[in-house]
């Protein structure tokens, strides 16, 4: 197949060569939709061997075939829809005409909404998120590890690059290790297909927008597992990506039109600069350069001006929230995408969805950067980016600071919370010590287990919504350097694995006592909704110690981080606004009772003391 994309080149046009070896009518998305859905308008994207030289006919009740649109390639069809709120579920002949020849004909199905409870309920600060990457986490189906019909196959577990056979049956067969570990939401890389001749196992180059990667599993075993996941009281994140796609998909290689994505007469990169998008004084090229750039040569660059791209990525992102029933949408590389689009995709998709949480993945360490991309213009942006929250790296660069006694240590998160002014809410933010690109948390802190036990603590006890990477909780290591150091397989999710770790059996005495650690913690966090919902005070860090409270009407909680290499002893009497005269206290780890007159601290170690009368 002739591609239409160069992938040393952006200068990207339209063929004919392809059309011969596509079928006459190959797809239309959304496949299906449903009748009652806030927005009464759908366009359909029609793909096939000169499809645009055919009429379309349709004729159902409340159904109006509004618009019939040609592009530039003629095996496009775009077809407005608007669906009557009157309308019945149902099925419908979507005829494609052509005088002398037989029509072609695709059934079209109107489905009834699900309006179960605990569908699309969101994942907000009371709530634990578990990051996995599915290709690395469980191999529950050995006979999706490889298609002949594939660019890329077989799986080669010695090899970083490669694809290792995890798949959505190996994250099901461990939901209870979840569950018991205290996790209450799953975030998965995207299980979305990516049909890319090598190393898009992580699943950021998309190839097909309405289907699960075959080596992950079936649209249907992605609906079972988010509804497996609800039975059990666990909350489902899926991870989008709207800045770019994989070049194999149908698309990119068959673009309806030139202006699909950003065309560049060579290949051009992002500068990566966010601030070319924020800075008042910025040239017009910089920030072109910054939202237009490529990701990398296979990651073609979506042009969201594009008003029919904008329907096909709003729709697909409604569609799979509403057949899925997903709780909470994690959005990709956030800055990189066109700001008005991505503003009115979210005011779409919360039309559809009140409940549904959405927050934008942007990395950086400074605060005020993270909150220009938040709702609410409240850094006179200029407008509402509608955006509830995003990943908080500014937190996770402070905590390791704090406990490498970098750039002022506690002082530096002390100061980084002070900042939280610059939000609508930062409880919406998403805090994480690490994830699938970056160094695991274990050896940022150079595998100090009191570090890392502080580290868990943190998280597990301040503002946000907390979220952890797999395997921390058994002490996975590595610095990403590569990327697929931190992306190495869960021991025991493969079949002959020497250990499984999934068992206390199977875990050293040093991981034993690093899970129970963190199960102990976030089962005590999904249980005390002061740690969840409760009001924070912190206090200026002292003798590098720092104290911060969690609090409620009912009860509250303080946390002592002690930043000293040796063991501190503080009094308390400055912390009396929060005391309040409370004499002891029970450490939530030990369950020990303590004196809350005086601490004794030991170096680098944080203490989790629930106030007693």
């Amino acid at each position: 197949m002739r591609k239409l994309l160069l992938v040393a080149l952006c200068g990207l046009a339209l063929t004919s060569t392809l059309s011969a070896q596509i079928p006459a009518l190959e797809r239309v998305e959304p496949m299906f939709w449903w009748v009652g859905m806030h927005n009464p308008n759908l366009q359909l994207i029609v793909h096939g061997d000169h499809i645009a030289s055919r009429k379309v006919e349709l004729n159902y009740p409340g159904v109006k075939l509004v618009a019939v649109h040609k592009v530039e390639n003629p095996n496009y069809l775009f077809l407005d829809l608007h669906i009557l709120s009157t309308t019945a579920p149902g099925t419908f002949p979507i005829k494609f005409i052509k005088a002398g020849e037989k029509p072609l004909t695709y059934s079209y199905a109107l489905k009834q909404r699900d309006r179960s409870p605990g569908r699309a309920q969101g994942v907000t600060d009371k709530d634990l998120i578990y990051l996995i990457m599915p290709d690395r986490f469980s191999n529950g189906d050995p006979s999706n590890d490889s298609f002949s019909n594939m660019r890329e196959t077989g799986i080669n577990r010695d090899s970083m690059f490669y694809r290792h056979g995890g798949d959505i049956q190996g994250v099901m067969n461990h939901l209870d290790y979840l569950k018991d570990l205290g996790v209450t939401a799953i975030w998965l890389t995207p299980a979305i297909e990516n049909d890319e001749p090598h190393a898009s196992y992580h699943g950021y180059a998309v190839t097909d927008h309405y289907k699960i990667d075959a080596r992950f599993g079936t649209n249907e075993l992605y609906k079972k597992f988010v509804e497996r996941c609800h039975s059990m009281g666990l909350k489902v994140v899926m991870d989008l990506v709207h800045n770019h796609a994989g070049t194999e998909g149908y698309t990119i290689s068959d673009m309806p039109m030139k202006s699909w994505v950003h065309q560049w007469p060579t290949y051009t990169k992002s500068n990566f600069r966010y601030e070319a998008v924020m800075d008042p004084h910025g040239a017009a090229m910089d920030r072109k350069l910054m939202l237009d750039g490529w990701f990398d040569h296979r990651m073609a660059d979506m042009n969201e001006n594009n008003p029919y791209l904008q329907n096909f990525l709003t729709q697909n992102h409604i569609w799979w929230t509403e057949y899925a029933g997903i709780d909470g949408l994690r959005l990709d590389t956030y800055p990189y995408n066109d700001p008005g689009y991505m503003a009115r995709w979210a005011v779409d998709v919360k039309a559809e969805f009140p409940n549904l949480s959405i927050f934008g993945e942007v990395l950086t360490s400074v605060p005020i950067i993270q909150a220009y991309f938040t709702q609410g213009n409240t850094v006179n942006r200029g407008f509402d980016t509608h955006l509830p929250g995003v990943t908080d790296g500014a937190i996770k660069d402070a905590i390791a600071d704090a406990l490498n006694d970098k750039n002022g240590g506690a002082k530096h998160l002390y100061d980084l919370i002070a900042q939280d002014f610059l939000y609508q809410d930062a409880t919406r933010n998403t805090i994480f010590l690490d994830n699938h690109d970056m160094s695991r948390i274990l050896s940022v802190v150079g595998e100090n287990i009191s570090k890392y036990k502080s580290a868990m603590a943190m998280l597990l006890t301040l503002r946000g919504v907390p979220q952890m990477y797999y395997g921390d909780e058994i002490l996975m290591k590595n610095l990403s350097n590569p990327d697929g150091l931190v992306r190495e397989d869960f021991p025991g999710g493969w079949a002959g694995d020497k250990v499984n770790k999934f068992t206390a059996s199977g875990r050293t005495d040093k991981e034993n006592d690093a899970f129970n650690y963190v199960r102990k913690l976030a089962n005590y966090r999904k249980n005390t909704p002061v740690l969840q919902t409760g009001k924070m005070m912190q206090y200026v860090p002292e003798k590098d110690i720092y104290v911060y409270f969690r609090y409620d009407d009912k009860k509250t909680v303080m946390v002592v981080y002690n930043s000293n290499d040796d063991e501190q002893t503080t009094a308390t009497g400055r912390y009396f606004e929060r005391i309040k005269g409370t004499r002891k206290a029970k450490d939530v780890i030990t369950n020990e009772t303590i004196d809350l007159s005086k601490l004794t601290i030991r170096g680098k170690s944080t203490l989790v003391l629930e106030l007693v009368d």
